[in-house]
């Protein structure tokens, strides 16, 4: 899993900017964190919806890469089910379904109370290419 790690440090350019950082990794599972800063607040001054999708589509992509196999997102769901405000959130992706051309995925989003904040789900197109 070091080469998923060094893949996504090195080349996940936005994730980082955001300040999101990958915890764990293994083949069809990521875990990462984002602690929130006063740029990942809204209007409301809550937690953006755009910086909780970021997370959980930085998960969602390394789940889905995670065995060296380049996968591209090709549809993607978020429920959003409660407002964060300060913290750190957390973002877990989980394999729910894999093929030769298509994986499926599940991530959820919690603040560090372990509270639900939002649901994302995400199917991945794998290519033919590898990834490292």
């Amino acid at each position: 899993m070091e080469k998923t790690f060094e893949f996504f440090r090195q080349n996940d350019l936005f994730a980082r900017h955001c300040g999101i950082e990958l915890l764990d990794a293994k083949p069809g599972w990521a875990k990462a964190k984002m602690e929130i800063q006063p740029f990942h607040l809204n209007g409301a001054k809550t937690v953006h919806g755009g910086a909780i999708f970021t997370l959980a589509d930085f998960c969602f992509a390394v789940a889905s890469n995670s065995q060296g196999q380049l996968a591209l997102a090709i549809n993607t769901n978020t429920s959003f089910v409660k407002a964060a405000f300060a913290g750190t959130l957390y973002a877990v992706a989980t394999e729910v379904a894999l093929n030769r051309k298509l994986g499926t995925y599940q991530v959820i989003i919690t603040d560090a109370e372990q509270q639900l904040i939002a649901q994302f789900n995400g199917t991945a197109y794998r290519k033919e290419t590898a990834l490292f």
